[in-house]
């Protein structure tokens, strides 16, 4: 079953946590580093690393359904 990655840009701290977990999967606003969604349904093989976002965002932004 696929994934599907949910950011909640407004709880978004800037900490960048997401992007160094799943850098194909997140990457951060130039402006004020917010976090932003590249990919909202990443395939299989990325799925290790985005729960791995999930889990060290500091405000618990990023949901995954599965």
């Amino acid at each position: 079953m696929a994934l599907k990655v949910l950011l909640e840009q407004d709880k978004c701290v800037a900490s960048g946590q997401c992007v160094t977990a799943a850098s194909s999967v997140f990457d951060q606003r130039d402006d004020d580093g917010i976090a932003v969604l590249l990919d909202e349904n990443p395939g299989p093989e990325r799925e290790a690393e985005v729960r791995q976002a999930a889990a060290v965002c500091p405000v618990l932004a990023i949901h995954i359904q599965s």
